[in-house]
């Protein structure tokens, strides 16, 4: 009798979709008896149907109880749940959000889980009533086998928030970037969470095992529920050439165009050093590394999950209904990610970047600047912010690219900062108090968050060039455009002083985030007992130094390596126009061997 009753189900369920190929119902036309409220407040729910009446419930597997509820939202947008954990009654006006899988007809074509529509599945994976991880699916047209039109996110609850994807209910759109303030993302990119993205409709991906962004992970180290380091792996997917035969084999759909490469070409990891971030203030990365090159190969990264598999009835309901017959997922977690970064890997080249203004407050990391003209501005122009992401001004870029340095760091007793060890050549073009904030640098186009919008840039910035010379691996000249005129008015050498360019290279694969956190705090104090005794050494000479009052009171690690900096600095340049004025050659060459070797000592 079961069976003969779900035989039944299943004709109903097809007949009301027109044909088993259309797996759908007949598109929406004109707008049903209930217009939505208006509201301009942030929409974090699914609206519910707009009519009762409207609400249909169908039994696929002969139970009793509803496999499917299909409604309309908004007014005039038809949307079907299905029933992933055989918990929905009739009488429900959603499905839930831990088992169930939710379809969106935007186009209102019939078809739900087709092309242009939007398709959210939650997966309870240990059964315990929350979901686990949730999946999201925006298609493009069936027709378009490109990138960048799409979404399929993968959003892992590893922290137990239950935060997932964030859709504008307005637009029905996938806003990962929405956020309050500067950096309260409604995405769940704070805490310990994990993402795994491809910018590729599902139909157009041979193995959807794998991802593009595969994963990005985040990690909160003082399990405070912020994230302090995050790392992002990339497999680039390859397009691939389908024979006019093979398209005929598959009727036209369901065809190829994209093939993961199996190996992680681009590693790039970010790092609040200074563990400042708080409420307000939830994103607060200091530095990038960036590892390109041949990579390493994941696949025997294999994650098993039994909640991925949908109900097998509704198959038919998909377009594409591969994604939902999968167990398992090949990405690295959260524990494998460095350990395979460093020990696998075959890179080419590392590039580091330093937001020395500490305005960065975006969720991905510090923006990496690109080893291109010091001068030059702005996104696409060839300059070191050619990227539209990176910082305008306000960031040290540092670049390794033959990788002899292996990702390690150093100490310079040029400056007292953290460098890239290997690296040939920086760049830090200053905005000294971060007069031009970061922000998002209207990278997104035009966007409902003013502060999104932020569009000042400089016309001028002071810059600092720094060279490795004698190629092993230590910086050993800094060239000053402190004036903005793009040209260098000082040039030092470490040679020429008789100062040493080495330091204690920092192996950067044994710190983790705690040696790297511990590094930086040693760096600051250090860079703050730098400036006292600069103060002691200007106080001697008989000059006033109150006048840098304001920065002589740091109050965190972060202002002790910024105050410390340039407290240095504007003690070094008054004693050095003393000097001048004294026409004391000797004293001119003592405070810069003082200034650049870290030693004030050497100015008495």
């Amino acid at each position: 009798m079961n069976t003969v009753f779900r035989n039944i189900s299943l004709f109903l369920l097809f007949f009301l979709a027109g044909s088993p190929l259309a797996f759908a119902q007949p598109p929406v036309e004109g707008p049903v008896s209930q217009k939505p409220v208006k509201s301009l407040l942030t929409p974090f729910r699914l609206p519910l149907p707009s009519d009762l009446t409207d609400i249909r419930y169908i039994d696929l597997d002969g139970d009793g109880d509803p496999d499917i509820l299909q409604a309309v939202i908004a007014g005039n947008i038809p949307v079907r749940w299905i029933d992933d954990d055989d918990d929905m009654k009739k009488g429900d006006l959603e499905g839930d959000t831990d088992s169930d899988c939710l379809m969106v007809d935007l186009n209102r074509d019939g078809k739900y889980g087709g092309e242009l529509d939007l398709i959210i599945d939650w997966d309870d994976e240990n059964r315990d009533g929350r979901a686990d991880l949730q999946v999201l699916v925006e298609n493009s047209k069936i027709n378009y086998k490109g990138k960048w039109r799409s979404h399929i996110v993968y959003m892992f609850d590893t922290d137990h928030d239950n935060v997932f994807n964030y859709v504008d209910w307005h637009k029905f759109k996938l806003e990962a970037w929405d956020h309050k303030g500067r950096c309260f993302f409604y995405q769940d990119y704070m805490g310990q969470s994990m993402m795994l993205k491809t910018h590729i409709s599902t139909f157009s991906i041979h193995d959807l095992r794998y991802n593009w962004e595969n994963p990005f992970l985040f990690y909160d180290e003082d399990k405070d529920g912020l994230t302090e380091m995050a790392i992002r792996l990339v497999d680039e997917p390859e397009q691939v050439k389908i024979s006019k035969k093979e398209e005929e084999r598959h009727d036209g759909d369901k065809y190829y165009t994209f093939e993961f490469s199996k190996r992680i070409s681009l590693v790039q990891m970010t790092f609040d050093l200074d563990n400042d971030n708080g409420p307000g203030n939830e994103f607060d990365y200091d530095m990038s590394l960036q590892f390109r090159g041949k990579g390493f190969p994941y696949d025997d990264q294999v994650h098993r999950y039994r909640s991925l598999r949908g109900l097998p009835a509704a198959d038919t309901l998909f377009y594409d209904p591969r994604w939902r017959k999968m167990d398992e997922l090949v990405f690295c977690d959260h524990q494998a990610a460095w350990p395979l970064t460093f020990d696998r890997g075959s890179w080419s080249s590392c590039w580091m970047v330093f937001d020395e203004d500490d305005d960065c407050q975006r969720w991905e990391r510090v923006e990496f600047y690109k080893p291109l003209d010091p001068f030059i501005h702005g996104a696409g122009k060839g300059g070191l912010d050619d990227n539209p992401q990176a910082d305008v001004s306000g960031d040290r870029g540092e670049w390794d690219q033959d990788f002899s340095g292996k990702g390690n760091l150093y100490i310079s007793p040029m400056d007292g900062k953290l460098h890239l060890y290997g690296a040939e050549k920086g760049y830090w073009r200053i905005d000294q108090m971060a007069r031009y904030f970061q922000g998002w640098q209207g990278w997104r186009g035009l966007n409902i968050q003013p502060q999104d919008m932020i569009f000042e840039e400089p016309d001028r910035f002071a810059t600092i060039r720094y060279r490795d010379t004698d190629g092993n691996g230590f910086f050993d000249a800094m060239a000053f455009d402190m004036d903005g005129d793009h040209k260098w008015e000082e040039i030092i050498r470490l040679k020429d002083l008789g100062i040493a360019d080495t330091a204690a290279i920092l192996i950067t694969k044994d710190l983790g985030y705690q040696g790297l956190q511990k590094v930086f705090g040693d760096l600051a104090e250090k860079m703050w007992d730098r400036a006292v005794r600069a103060l002691a050494v200007a106080n001697k000479y008989h000059l006033n130094t109150s006048w840098y009052a304001v920065m002589q009171r740091p109050a965190t690690l972060q202002q002790k390596y910024f105050f410390g900096f340039w407290v240095n600095w504007y003690i070094y340049h008054d004693l050095l126009h003393m000097a001048g004025l004294r026409k004391d050659k000797d004293l001119t060459r003592r405070l810069q061997k003082a200034y650049f070797s870290g030693d004030w000592g050497m100015a008495l």
